[in-house]
């Protein structure tokens, strides 16, 4: 799993007012979880641009005034208009519990479907898994290369590698679908057959 450092700043007070005030110092106010104590702090709004507005996971290194915790991304709020960024969780990562989070999916392989014409639909761009921190993968492989026109790949097709897949295994991760020109040919070739 990829690594990021963040660096924190610990929060005096806590409420709303004084996180209303970090906010507007462009300030994120965030929790880490999972220690003996929770640990309150706060984080520059830019340093959070890779971590949040990427389709990857990755492991936070968190460094709150020198003291470093090894960290994931649990939650995170936005503003319900501008979209700003209110607040992170976080959850301190212990080598031997194991965490639940979401994973990236990656489509390995050529369809059939897609070269015939068809057009791959993504249906689950990440898939949640419980793992061990150190069995985390970065993102999981779909492979497509059996995937025909009109068919979807479930979840339950996936192998896990050391870590087990929590999504509903009856959900499609993805579908080739026909393109209507093409379902149009076929209905014609099969009139034409009669």
């Amino acid at each position: 799993m990829q690594s990021l450092e963040i660096i924190g700043f610990k929060r005096a007070n806590l409420g709303k007012s004084e996180a209303k005030a970090l906010r507007e110092e462009a300030q994120v106010p965030c929790v880490l979880y999972g220690g003996s104590e929770q640990v309150h702090f706060s984080v520059p709004a830019i340093l959070f641009r890779e971590l949040v507005y990427s389709p990857n996971v990755y492991q936070v290194e968190l460094n709150v005034e020198g003291t470093i915790y090894k960290a994931i991304m649990q939650d995170l709020q936005f503003h319900p208009v501008n979209e700003q960024l209110l607040h992170v969780d976080f959850l301190l990562l212990n080598d031997e519990k194991e965490v639940k989070v979401d994973v990236p999916v990656r489509f390995v392989g050529s369809s059939p479907g897609v070269m015939a014409g068809g057009k791959l639909v993504t249906k689950l761009r990440k898939l949640r898994v419980k793992a061990l921190p150190a069995n985390l993968p970065d993102t999981i492989a779909v492979d497509i290369s059996d995937l025909e026109l009109g068919k979807s790949i479930k979840v339950n097709k996936i192998t896990p590698e050391n870590y087990v897949i929590l999504t509903n295994p009856l959900s499609p991760v993805a579908t080739v679908t026909i393109p209507r020109a093409l379902k149009s040919a076929q209905t014609e070739e099969k009139k034409g057959k009669k």
